[in-house]
């Protein structure tokens, strides 16, 4: 969950009104949120950085708040008190409007056809006459960089540019150019710099290093001009220092490019509403004209309202109370969800305002009733219907068999589910491409680079970390493994296997053999080529020629075994013979 810093003081008068730290914690939890510390910037520096640097820092009390992961609307105090003070009933839910200027044509963000390799939406809006003033401003930077941890997925979904309009002129170009064919004065630098050097340079900022690999690797990145070729920014990247807003901004220009409209429609829609109440005329955002290649143009943002029309009895039965559709109407009203029954029977019509993103389905809003009304007003019942609960019959499976191995002398190891390319393919003798890997598109570590497709490299690595145990070392994982699949919906599935090893002086291929065995007997399958089980010579990279086998049970390939080929065993790192033991168990279900 998204954390919101507030400046206490700051926040009461918003709502204007005091709370104890105990009131105020209970107002968030009725209005779904958690009060999660109570802080000031002195203490925060001096627990991360130490005393030292806290010398000087603010002892302004902060209250440091937990937000829905789904709740972009309540990522800065404006929001936080809009929505606050609507639920107390204190205020009505504004109402945002799309508005022309008042002179001449809107501001048009012309896209090319260039930005289609690297990021090909944008779309654009203006908030005109807006009064800034430090707090603001400090709150309107923050909501940026909230969203582009949330949402914008640290902004490779959306990276948002904001500009001081009055500094610039339209129309504005997004397109993408080489690297070396970019040049400009980024944010707070003193000089310009083309986009190949500010890469090298931004290598050692700790904020901005994290976003670079976005386009690096790209041979055009992405560039908006105005129509004085002034550069407003190179997303995702750092906007152009001659555009940047501040204190005494009074027009702003925010674009946001994107890989995903849906998400920079979103984003847009919540910069322009949480802010919007600063302008001359509160709750209006100024259109703007966004063409796309193909010669289209839209106006945004679209701050589009929808209705849902849902039952009273539909949220009383799922929630478990019994309100009248006038009373659920109000309820959700004070939800920033403006209600009204229709008449027709106990119907009620809700409208869904553009900061609500979050209500997709008619249980998204039933939720919003269960939480106006107070989870702890339920009146817990016993429920209607008894049903008696059961393990899944794979998982009661696998619990049986790890019992059985265990007694078998073997011990059980529980590996990460992520693993390194390397560890699934080169290492084990395979070619990447032949996996079904699953890979993490942004990964941390190279360590955690794709789901493994396979339990036999953590069991190997798990060898390597023991290797001063006595031996030998005997180890088994009954666990899941992911593999790429297009019939599932995800894309892909996950797999139950079953995966031993034996590591000695000697490989101690009967001893795997025999565990093998086991297992069939502990599944009542015989062995046999047409019911039963048989093993059957077979080659494969991971193992040593010729002493292998493939597993065949009902006439299907489940598995195999063998002693492990030397090349596997040294890039592991190990000096012994191991042999192994790799199957799939959910055929026996």
């Amino acid at each position: 969950m998204p954390t919101v810093s507030v400046k206490r003081d700051l926040l009461f008068q918003a709502l204007g009104q005091t709370f104890t730290d105990e009131e105020f914690d209970e107002l968030c939890f009725e209005f779904g949120l958690e009060l999660d510390e109570i802080t000031s910037e002195k203490d925060m520096i001096s627990r991360e950085q130490g005393d030292q640097r806290a010398e000087g820092a603010s002892d302004v009390v902060l209250y440091k708040i937990d937000v829905p992961a789904n709740r972009y609307d309540l990522l800065c105090l404006e929001g936080l008190v809009r929505g606050l003070q609507v639920f107390k009933e204190k205020l009505e839910a504004p109402r945002y409007r799309r508005v022309s200027p008042v002179s001449g044509e809107p501001q048009k963000l012309i896209i090319t056809e260039e930005t289609a390799s690297v990021r090909p939406f944008a779309v654009a809006a203006v908030l005109r006459n807006i009064t800034f003033d430090q707090e603001r401003y400090e709150s309107f930077i923050e909501l940026q960089e909230k969203l582009h941890q949330n949402i914008c997925r640290k902004r490779t979904l959306v990276a948002i540019g904001t500009h001081d309009l009055d500094t610039i002129s339209g129309p504005f170009t997004y397109t993408a150019k080489p690297p070396g064919d970019i040049r400009f004065k980024p944010l707070n630098q003193s000089k310009e710099y083309t986009a190949t050097e500010l890469m090298s340079l931004y290598k050692g900022d700790s904020h901005l290093k994290q976003y670079l690999h976005i386009i690096e690797d790209q041979p055009v990145y992405p560039i908006i001009y105005d129509s004085n070729g002034v550069v407003l920014s190179m997303p995702p990247i750092i906007n152009g220092d001659h555009s940047k807003i501040s204190t005494n901004t009074k027009n702003v220009f925010i674009e946001c490019t994107a890989t995903d409209l849906t998400k920079a429609k979103i984003v847009l829609d919540m910069m322009v509403t949480m802010f919007s109440e600063y302008c001359e005329e509160p709750f209006t955002v100024e259109e703007a004209e966004v063409v796309y290649p193909d010669g289209s143009s839209h106006l945004l943002p679209e701050l589009a309202y929808w209705t849902e029309t849902l039952k009273g009895e539909y949220i009383n039965r799922r929630i478990g109370i019994n309100e009248s559709a006038e009373s659920l109407a109000k309820l959700l009203t004070r939800m920033c969800l403006k209600s009204e029954v229709t008449g027709e029977g106990d119907e009620i019509k809700v409208e869904i305002p553009p900061t609500r993103s979050d209500v997709i389905h008619a249980c998204d809003i039933m939720e919003d009733a269960a939480m106006a009304y107070g989870f702890n007003n339920i009146v817990r019942t016993t429920p209607r219907t008894y049903t008696v609960a059961n393990q899944l019959p794979l998982n009661k499976l696998t619990e049986l068999l790890r019992t059985d191995l265990a007694a078998a002398g073997f011990t059980e190891a529980l590996t990460f589910a992520l693993c390194s390319r390397e560890d699934i393919a080169d290492k084990l003798g395979k070619n990447i491409s032949e996996t079904r890997a699953v890979h993490i598109s942004n990964p941390k570590t190279a360590e955690f680079q794709v789901a493994r497709t396979t339990l036999l490299s953590g069991l190997l690595k798990t060898v390597a970390s023991n290797r001063k145990m006595p031996l030998p070392l005997k180890l088994f994982e009954i666990s899941d493994i992911v593999l790429k699949d297009d019939t599932r919906d995800v894309g892909a599935r996950n797999n139950r296997r079953l995966c031993a090893v034996y590591y000695n002086k000697s490989p101690g291929f009967e001893v795997i053999h025999g565990l093998l065995d086991r297992i069939m007997q502990l599944l009542e399958v015989k062995q046999g080529r047409e019911n039963g089980y048989h093993i059957r010579a077979a080659e494969d990279s991971t193992f040593f020629p010729g002493r292998c086998a493939e597993i065949f049970a009902h006439g299907k390939s489940i598995g195999h075994l063998g002693v492990l080929h030397p090349d596997v065993i040294t890039r592991f790192e190990l000096t012994m013979p191991c042999s192994a033991l790799d199957m799939d168990i959910e055929p026996f279900l």
